[in-house]
């Protein structure tokens, strides 16, 4: 390809207080220091062809990812070497089939990122592959950590919020801000879509970690996804380590259907969850794979899914490279899938997926008999002011009804949930009710007392409601008013029919406090109609008035 064989360094300024970075051929016990920033830097590496000599970083990384332009089916190996000479265990570095957010990353021609492997505190590395590549370089995450903090090391872990009692109940969840402490902010809101399965990842890195290393391998890992590949935030909803706890990952809410970048071609319908660690040869420990069952048989029954069983979900289209199969095709896989069963990587390893088929009975064991909980709005469209009507049932997944049982309304803002509504379920499980809005809203159903259930994310579209008089036809002059109010609306002139066809002329009004009037431009004499009308922007959808006759001699 020709680069040179540049580095360039950005550093990301923030305190951090979480798990100083150590080696993993010595690993540690428990926190070490609170880190302040991370630093991501490249080195050009070029062709490859067997072994390569070490490269040296531009400084001391914990973490290393490799790009490369092909082959495709490349197996690239890389080892790191600490500061005391000691090398570390090969990983595979080359593992694909995760999706980007809304990228065009892994198309034809594009450049091919592997997972980022965590090495602990190193300063070079070698790599090897089975066959020639090109286009080869290293992204390392380096993690800075000054003094020791026992403040830190002696911090609890904080809890994610809220607790909702589903399936077996709620694993306890350790919250992002514990590794992430507000420096590992998401480059964009987060998405929602449908929980209708859920992925089970490895990270693909060494597996000798202490516990107080699990918050720098997240930050590490956020760094690379975001400040590297280019993502929102760090691409799994979840994360296990291998002392038994769940931490969580991407933003968005540990109750909501929140878009990752985990599963490529199916982010918009599944949850992803990574086990820390490398299990192509190994299994998972024991409390990691139990912690693991805990939290799908709790996150897939909080959604109303079932555990156990197939499904089909659809191949995005924009994102299908990642798949063996056609855009838009439709699949079959398990409620709890392998990573490699929808995409074209080993993930979550050999070992781990061979376990696979013992761990689905448990969690279905676990889950029990969960709820449902559905809410349907009419309609999807509506005007500023006028009643929504919100109805729908609670019924466990026998399609039993759950009567007398309480229902939250609830509207989505930028810190989470937000209870606006309650309703109750009669003998049916029916329930119905109706909300005025203003804006565009997000809204979905809770039933909160065990088994919890959450609904899908409803979008609703409020145009303002707008209001258009005549004031005189000589010279032509109208008034009205728009609510919501916006910076301006423009008066649409037709010529009269019965369908209206090309606009004649344009007029935009200035609105003040809601209201607008002024005079229109029409050159010639006939029969006309008027419609007043407002875009759409951030807060609403484009908002129209009703026709408004006029006669112009």
């Amino acid at each position: 390809m020709g680069e040179p064989p540049e580095i360039t360094r950005r550093t990301l300024v923030g305190a951090l207080a979480a798990a100083g970075a150590v080696s993993l051929v010595r690993p540690a016990a428990g926190v070490a220091a609170a880190l302040t920033a991370t630093a991501v830097s490249r080195r050009w590496v070029g062709s490859l062809s067997g072994e390569s000599e070490p490269v040296l970083a531009a400084g001391r990384f914990v973490l290393v990812g490799v790009e490369w332009h092909g082959p495709r089916e490349a197996r690239i190996e890389l080892r790191a070497k600490a500061p005391n000479g000691r090398w570390s265990p090969w990983a595979v570095a080359s593992t694909l089939g995760h999706d980007s957010d809304g990228s065009r990353e892994g198309e034809r021609g594009g450049p091919l990122f592997g997972e980022p492997i965590w090495t602990g505190t190193a300063d070079r590395v070698q790599l090897r592959s089975d066959r020639p590549v090109h286009g080869v370089r290293l992204a390392f995450v380096g993690l800075t950590a000054p003094a020791a903090s026992t403040a830190a090391a002696a911090a609890a872990l904080p809890p994610a919020l809220p607790v909702l009692d589903a399936g077996p109940g709620q694993p306890p969840i350790i919250a992002r801000r514990a590794w992430a402490h507000g420096h590992a902010r998401p480059r964009h809101k987060p998405e929602y879509g449908s929980i209708k399965l859920g992925f089970v990842h490895h990270t693909a890195s060494p597996n000798g970690y202490g516990a107080g290393e699990v918050p720098a391998m997240l930050m590490a890992i956020y760094a690379y996804h975001v400040h590297v590949r280019g993502w929102w935030d760090i691409g799994y909803n979840f994360a296990v380590d291998r002392f038994g706890r769940i931490w969580e990952a991407r933003a968005g809410g540990i109750d909501m259907p929140v878009i990752g970048a985990q599963a490529g071609g199916y982010n918009a319908e599944s949850t992803g969850v990574a086990v820390l660690g490398d299990f192509m040869n190994v299994v998972p420990s024991k409390a990691a794979v139990g912690a693991l069952e805990r939290l799908l048989a709790w996150k897939l029954s909080l959604h109303g899914v079932p555990t156990s069983g197939h499904v089909t979900v659809v191949v995005a289209r924009a994102s299908a490279s990642y798949t063996p199969f056609r855009p838009g095709a439709h699949v079959s896989l398990p409620r709890v899938a392998g990573h490699r069963q929808g995409d074209t990587t080993d993930c979550p390893g050999n070992a781990f997926f061979a376990r696979l088929p013992s761990i689905r009975p448990r969690i279905t064991r676990l889950a029990g008999t969960p709820a449902r909980i559905t809410l349907d709005t009419a309609p999807r469209e509506a005007t500023a002011g006028l009643a929504v009507s919100l109805s729908g049932q609670l019924t466990l997944l026998t399609d039993a009804p759950l009567a007398q049982g309480p229902v939250e309304l609830q509207q989505l803002e930028r810190d989470g949930a937000r209870t606006v509504l309650l309703a109750t379920t009669d003998s049916q499980g029916s329930w119905n009710t109706a909300i005025t809005l203003r804006h565009n809203a997000a809204l979905r159903a809770l039933h909160r007392p065990h088994p919890a259930t959450v609904s899908d994310w409803r979008e609703i579209s409020i145009a303002p409601a707008i209001t258009l008089e005549l004031v005189s036809t000589s010279p032509p002059r109208v008034s009205g008013t728009i609510s919501p109010s916006k910076s301006h609306v423009t008066i649409d002139v037709y010529r009269a029919a019965k369908r209206l066809g090309k606009p004649v002329s344009h007029k935009r009004l200035a609105v003040a406090n809601g209201s607008f009037q002024g005079k229109i431009e029409i050159s010639q004499p006939g029969s006309f109609v008027l419609i007043a009308r407002s875009h759409r922007d951030s807060t609403n959808a484009p908002g129209a008035s009703t026709q408004l006759a006029i006669s112009v001699p």
